[in-house]
């Protein structure tokens, strides 16, 4: 078996990135996203990029340090909400959006790990999200067809992972993750823990490795908190 493991972000980017590539990046607002992976992209000074994601991030955070570069020439997502740059950038014509309902797009990117180029789906029918596309009558309904999506890479963050790949999430940190390692012609992982083959529970594997070419546990992890609400404290 070919060694998965690296030592770092950087490492496990060597020879993957270039302009104009796709990369699907895991996580759901700031919860579960590869954290080191998204820097080491910064870094690399990569352009022209489409990326696949729930969303973008914050302004100066996950996915939004890429679009404050400028490296980031298209997204295909379902939420802008919480990244001003996203929506300014989008409605001053600097940035291509496709959007998506977000259960259509959970179910492009499964259906492109499974390998099937198309589906057809309701959600959407009669809106703007149906214009250019078949539409098709089922059983009496109206079902608008979707294209599975791939990328050139996959990039996706998960609690434990072991040498040979194999990988955990934590709770909501799961999200797009698992299906996103499905999707990619390369699939980087960073993982908080990196254990020994074999010492995952086999029945509580999320990701098998055979969909993982290159992991490494991250240096660092900040974790923020999208958005903290608090309830007041009571008086006694």
């Amino acid at each position: 078996m070919a060694q998965k493991t690296v030592n770092s972000a950087k490492d496990a980017l060597a020879g993957v990135l270039f302009d104009g590539m796709t990369i699907m990046a895991g996580g759901f607002g700031l919860c579960g996203i590869p954290e080191n992976l998204i820097a080491a992209i910064r870094e690399s000074g990569v352009k022209d990029l489409t990326v696949v994601s729930n969303n973008c991030g914050v302004d100066d955070f996950g996915l939004g340090i890429l679009l404050a570069g400028g490296q980031i020439r298209k997204m295909i997502s379902s939420y802008v909400g919480e990244n001003k740059l996203f929506a300014e950038l989008y409605l001053s014509g600097k940035l291509e959006l496709e959007f998506n309902p977000q259960g259509t797009l959970a179910e492009r990117i499964r259906a492109g790990g499974a390998g099937i180029p198309a589906f057809f789906t309701k959600t959407g029918v009669g809106t703007l999200v149906a214009e250019g596309k078949e539409v098709r009558e089922f059983d009496g309904e109206l079902y608008v067809m979707e294209r599975g999506l791939t990328a050139d890479l996959a990039i996706v963050k998960a609690w434990k992972g072991d040498r040979a790949g194999n990988l955990v999430y934590r709770l909501t940190a799961r999200n797009f993750n698992p299906m996103m390692a499905t999707a990619g012609k390369v699939t980087v992982a960073e993982v908080e823990e990196l254990v020994e083959t074999g010492a995952l529970e086999k029945d509580n594997i999320h990701t098998p490795g055979i969909y993982v070419d290159r992991l490494f546990q991250g240096a660092h992890f900040e974790k923020r908190i999208e958005q903290l609400t608090t309830r007041a404290k009571e008086s006694v």
